[in-house]
């Protein structure tokens, strides 16, 4: 059976490059080149989230925070540990997206109650938006760590809470700028993402059972 081929080595060497795609094994990096893309990957990404959402007429109007919290969190994951699962495009955006509308959602239920009995409750809203968001990502297979924390600032966060459904806009375009500035930084000397949906492993596993199970019935 022909081993699994990404979409990606279909493209011109030149542009698969930037989404990742290596023909051969990525060698192995010193402590020092990793050290230093880390860093300069997490000042660079949290500072474009910043310089958009901190000095932009439009989302100053609207009173968006000057960034989302947990996109710190993931910094540490998306330029640090850009080989691990958690780290991969479908855990980032998906799991920040999942749990802001989860804690939006959940919030908003809280919310029909009275203002000084939301106030009073914000720390039940936060934990159940939480505790919910893990299992769907667990479900969806989106599990990001940072996201946690997305899904609780909906509740307890005053300035995100304010802002209500315009959350989720802010968080997907948070999540596209951090994987925009992960492809460019990232891919100049190290490799990310090592996979956009699930690993080449996972998929060659399934098409080897689809193929025992059809020479199977012949």
């Amino acid at each position: 059976m022909p081993s699994y081929q990404s979409p990606l080595a279909r493209l011109p060497r030149w542009i698969s490059h930037w989404f990742g795609y290596r023909a051969t094994p990525s060698p192995k990096r010193a402590d020092y080149t990793v050290w230093f893309w880390s860093f300069i990957g997490a000042f660079c990404g949290l500072s474009v989230l910043q310089a958009l959402f901190d000095h932009s007429h439009y989302f100053l109007q609207r009173h968006v925070p000057p960034i989302i919290a947990s996109y710190g969190a993931s910094a540490v994951l998306c330029y640090g540990a850009i080989e691990a699962p958690l780290s991969q495009p479908r855990a980032l955006m998906g799991g920040h997206f999942i749990s802001a509308v989860i804690g939006v959602g959940i919030t908003k239920l809280f919310s029909l109650l009275p203002t000084e009995r939301l106030d009073q409750l914000r720390w039940l809203a936060g934990s159940l938006s939480t505790a919910t968001a893990i299992v769907v990502m667990q479900i969806t297979k989106t599990t990001h760590p940072p996201a946690g924390a997305t899904a609780l600032l909906a509740a307890v966060s005053p300035e995100v809470y304010a802002i209500g459904w315009y959350y989720l806009l802010i968080v997907l375009l948070s999540s596209t700028l951090v994987l925009v500035s992960a492809l460019a930084i990232n891919n100049i000397q190290r490799r990310y993402p090592v996979y956009w949906w699930e690993p080449a492993s996972v998929v060659h596993a399934v098409e080897k059972d689809s193929q025992s199970s059809s020479d199977s019935v012949v």
